[in-house]
């Protein structure tokens, strides 16, 4: 456990000096209300508002509470409430849309406005750039130092600034290339400029190398069973050198209520059986399990079709063989392998085909396959250096899926074994804990199942065809839940319709559940389903009579009357501990606006013995509007210049005080450990 100290006031950074930080012009100050009190430096425990004795029960499921027997403590705790903050006029929602840094300094922004009516960005976002022609109007070189830190992420590099393909104006070519006529083409958007057939492209990146070869088994050969359609075959091996654990559904249900922005759903999963491991790891708090989720069916077989491979070919046991490389183990060893398998658990299981932008190679796969000039030509035009420009709007505009680009360019049927060399392992996606895993249970008569939680944001975007796309893990999840609520409403209990998960005891040391301790007061600050793994943090306290009075909760939603998650199952008097920031209804506050609000929260909390703030977030943007408002919070408390609040809050992540983890709109930890999901 990192030690840590109360506010040292000889230390460099004390406040026993003359106000040094800057002015409100250069960041925002903090107000003074009742709860924040921006010129005292003294890190005091808020008392605005009296104490409460509540009995730590925790709260299940509403579905499966009468059927659930959960361990508790059984004592009384005392709990100091997060006091209210001054509210503000519903006018300030429109208001909301920029963080009030953002909005200072909005003239020295390139913001491109909205040309159509959208849905309000989250408060800690910019909108910058809306189409590739915008990236190039930034990356100019007349901008110089003002857009390295935007070069940096640019995907090529800064490739769009590369000259384009010229046409000579004394020859026109009488080669036109004339474009594939069909919606998957056109929804690329792609711009080739003098592109003709007979053009001169130069710098075409090489041919893939094919690293899998699939062979006919010999007849008397022993073949495993085949479970394609529930469980992922043996060898793959997310969590090496244990096999995937097959999870039971207990139960699932919808958290948010129609009309919410996002749907976000609970389940319990039954892991009652789940083997040993070595070193006696264990569920814990703060923690995240791994879910090896497919590619659905209906794509598979879309992907078969469009490379005309015959239905009897799909299910016919192979020998498979790579060359080199961890695949199709995902963690297994680096080292050439052999396998016996079909193409559809090649293509189920092991190949991501829907989440990673298309590369060169994959395009120039697709260009050596094409028996149509006009579609080589433009393929081949991606994977040169006349192409860059095309090729950077390819990967930066709409989400593009394999099965998008085949049916882009028909005549393109490469080989499944070329194809499955070129694509990126299915990574598995990772979902933090939502309860104390030590604590859940349902009893079935004499047998008793022990029980994990977990909830899922489903994020969907339009697909090339009109209709919505969900991400992989999540799009999975949301299916089952689905299957189970239809089943339900017909009669059916979940349990009696054996749904499996694929999941595996994945991320037990991250940082939330490393940083996690039973002593010392909390802040939780979380925003959408970034608040899911907090609720086990507040659980897990309520078993400790001697510190249930020291953790406190912020939690942003959009509207609490639509998408405030598990509203009444923390355990705990939720008014008294948690405050609910609504961006989209009453206030119209973003939860980063509330911590400046509850800077003495804040400062106390981070100032105490053991103290800690957690943040946890479904995006980055949400991560980086927080720790500037704590910073905020440090200027004005602690009388700090902001170079000197900047290094105060990284001391505190140094010594484990400071702790922040952004998910993905899934909830996932992709973003700590693994590609886009």
């Amino acid at each position: 456990m990192p030690s840590t100290t109360v506010f040292d006031h000889s230390h460099p950074l004390a406040t026993n000096r003359p106000k040094m930080h800057p002015p409100c012009d250069q960041h925002t100050c903090i107000a003074e209300s009742a709860t924040s009190h921006p010129h005292n430096p003294i890190p005091e425990e808020p008392v605005t508002v009296p104490k409460h004795n509540t009995i730590a029960q925790l709260a299940s499921s509403p579905e499966s509470s009468s059927r659930s027997a959960v361990y508790t403590s059984g004592s009384e705790s005392e709990s100091p409430p997060t006091p209210a903050t001054d509210p503000q006029p519903d006018e300030a929602i429109d208001d909301a849309t920029l963080d009030p840094i953002q909005q200072k300094h909005s003239d020295s922004t390139f913001v491109i406005p909205s040309t159509t009516p959208t849905k309000k960005r989250r408060a800690s976002t910019v909108l910058i750039s809306q189409s590739p022609q915008d990236v190039r109007r930034i990356l100019s070189p007349t901008r110089g130092a003002e857009t390295q830190e935007i070069e940096k992420v640019c995907c090529g590099g800064g490739c769009c600034l590369l000259a384009s393909l010229e046409q000579d104006p004394a020859s026109k070519s009488s080669l036109p290339v004339i474009v594939p006529d069909n919606d998957a083409f056109r929804s690329l958007q792609l711009r080739l400029g003098p592109l003709s057939l007979d053009s001169e492209l130069s710098k075409i990146v090489d041919l893939p190398t094919e690293t899998v070869s699939l062979t006919s088994l010999p007849p008397n050969a022993r073949t495993p069973e085949s479970t394609v359609y529930q469980h992922p075959p043996k060898f793959v091996t997310p969590h090496y050198p244990y096999e995937v654990y097959s999870a039971k559904v207990h139960h699932a249900r919808e958290l948010t209520k129609p009309g919410a922005e996002k749907r976000t759903y609970h389940y319990d999963l039954d892991v009652t059986d789940y083997p040993a491991e070595s070193g006696d790891v264990d569920f814990v708090v703060g923690g995240a399990v791994g879910i090896q989720a497919p590619n659905s069916p209906e794509l598979v077989n879309e992907i078969f079709d469009l490379l005309s491979i015959p239905t009897f070919a799909r299910d016919r046991y192979v020998l498979l063989e790579t060359t080199t490389g961890r695949w199709p183990t995902i963690w297994g060893e680096d080292k050439p392998h052999s396998f016996i398998t079909t193409r559809r658990e090649l293509l189920t299981w092991c190949s991501d085909v829907q989440s990673y932008p298309p590369t060169k190679p994959l395009l120039r796969l697709l260009a050596e396959y094409a028996t149509a000039p006009n579609e080589k030509k433009i393929l081949l035009y991606l994977s040169s250096a006349q192409g860059q420009a095309a090729f950077c709007d390819l990967r930066t505009g709409p989400h593009i899926t394999i099965a998008q680009l085949l049916n882009a360019f028909p005549s393109s049927q490469p080989p499944l074994p070329q194809l499955l060399s070129t694509l990126n392992a299915l990574m598995p996606r990772f979902y933090s804990l939502s309860q104390d895993p030590q604590l859940s249970c349902t009893r079935s008569g004499e047998t008793s199942h022990r029980l994990i939680e977990i909830a899922v944001t489903v994020h969907e975007t339009p697909n090339w065809r009109g209709g919505p796309r969900t991400g992989l893990g999540s799009g999975f999840l949301e299916r089952i839940a689905q299957q189970i609520q239809a089943a339900e409403a017909a009669g059916t209990p979940a349990a009696a319709l054996d749904i499996r998960v694929p999941l595996f005891r994945g991320l037990m040391s991250n940082p939330l559940a490393r940083e996690f301790v039973t002593d010392g007061p909390m802040l939780l600050i979380g925003a959408g389903v970034g608040v899911a793994p907090f609720r086990g943090f507040v659980q897990r306290r309520l078993k400790s009579a001697n510190c249930a009075n020291k953790v406190w909760v912020l939690q942003g939603v959009r509207d609490s009357l639509l998408d405030e998650l598990y509203s009444g199952e923390w355990g705990v008097e939720e008014d008294k501990v948690k405050k609910v920031v609504q961006s989209r209804r009453g206030e119209g506050r973003y939860v980063q606006e509330e911590v400046r609000q509850q800077a003495d929260l804040v400062w106390f909390v981070i100032n105490a013995l053991d103290g800690r703030v957690f943040v946890c977030g479904s995006s980055k943007g949400m991560g980086e509007g927080v720790e500037r408002a704590l910073v905020d919070v440090a200027i004005d408390k602690g009388n700090l210049r902001r170079e000197e609040a900047e290094e105060f809050w990284s001391r505190k992540k140094e010594g484990g005080q400071y702790i922040a983890v952004s998910f993905s709109d899934t909830s996932t930890f992709r973003g700590l450990l693994w590609g886009p999901g």
